[in-house]
């Protein structure tokens, strides 16, 4: 019996059909991505100039062919994105993908994600893309475009600044409030220290601006293990040392204006989130002792949070 890399549940082979199903209704079984690690960072770097997706970490754009039960990489049109290991951090896949599933379990909004096996074993991370629908792009534009900054500025900014975006700019800010609130308590807690203007988007759909699905959550104070800083924003001018004064009574409070119920609601979801996320540590794709790192880092922060 193994772990389903797309549910997490046990499965007979390497897929459930459950988890099958959840890319397409279809899809009876899925075939290794031809590729090794090293040919799909290497495939990342030939294609980059031609494909619409960006960032630090080695990209591929796909679609998911149904007829031959697999992904194909193309330059344009991807419905997903995968991300292969990197050669200069471990496992990054896996904390990705573990990381996107305690954001969900906490409540926050995240698109279809998963592992897949790779021609030599290894594990790639996929995430359905959420800017498209059929053939149609959605409006979105990152915070970094909103406040002018560019890609080498984009952690020229604060938690106070991505406030006055969302009031700014969306539809129901209160709403967003709520959700921008549960997202920083959620990075802090696991140690997700590379929430940068880039990873805060907004989307218009149906003639509502509000902030998209979130994405790009992983546990970099694990990867790096030097870390210094615990938030890549500042938020009332602080990166490090941060708590429960700062992030709930500072930043929910006072900038976010949330009532005492709206907080002590988000707050109850974590702690009841809690030990899903325990589980889900444990059964994860991470080697033993990155699984050790991320439950100490995670009873640490917790204390320093809530006491």
């Amino acid at each position: 019996m193994s772990i389903c890399p797309i549910t997490y549940e046990p499965c007979e082979g390497k897929y459930s059909l459950q988890g099958l199903r959840k890319l397409s209704r279809s899809l009876t079984t899925l075939k290794d991505l031809p590729y090794t690690a090293a040919d799909q960072v290497h495939e990342a770097a030939s294609r980059a100039s031609k494909m619409s997706i960006q960032g630090v970490q080695p990209k591929l754009s796909v679609i998911l062919n149904t007829r031959k039960n697999g992904f194909e990489v193309v330059d344009n049109g991807g419905r997903f994105i995968l991300k292969p290991q990197n050669p200069l951090y471990r496992f990054l896949p896996e904390n990705e993908d573990l990381s996107m599933r305690i954001a969900s379990s906490a409540g926050i909004s995240v698109p279809l994600h998963g592992l897949v096996y790779s021609k030599d074993g290894s594990m790639t991370y996929f995430i359905r893309r959420f800017d498209r629908v059929g053939k149609m792009k959605v409006a979105m534009e990152d915070f970094s475009q909103l406040l002018g900054l560019t890609r080498e500025t984009k952690y020229d900014a604060s938690m106070e600044k991505v406030v006055q975006v969302i009031e700014q700019y969306c539809t129901f800010p209160a709403v967003e409030k709520i959700k921008l609130f549960r997202m920083t308590l959620v990075n802090f807690l696991i140690g997700n220290e590379d929430m940068h203007v880039k990873n805060f988007s907004l989307m218009t759909r149906d003639s509502k601006v509000e902030l998209t699905p979130a994405y790009d959550i992983l546990n970099t104070t694990m990867v790096l293990s030097d870390a210094q800083e615990e938030i890549a924003l500042p938020v009332k001018g602080k990166k490090r040392k941060l708590d429960g004064g700062v992030l709930i009574d500072y930043f929910g409070r006072e900038r976010l204006g949330l009532n005492r119920k709206i907080i002590s609601s988000v707050i109850d979801d974590l702690v009841q989130a809690l030990p899903f996320w325990e589980r889900m540590i444990g059964i994860s794709f991470l080697p033993d002792e990155m699984k050790s790192e991320y439950r100490l880092l995670l009873k640490a922060r917790r204390g320093r949070l809530l006491g």
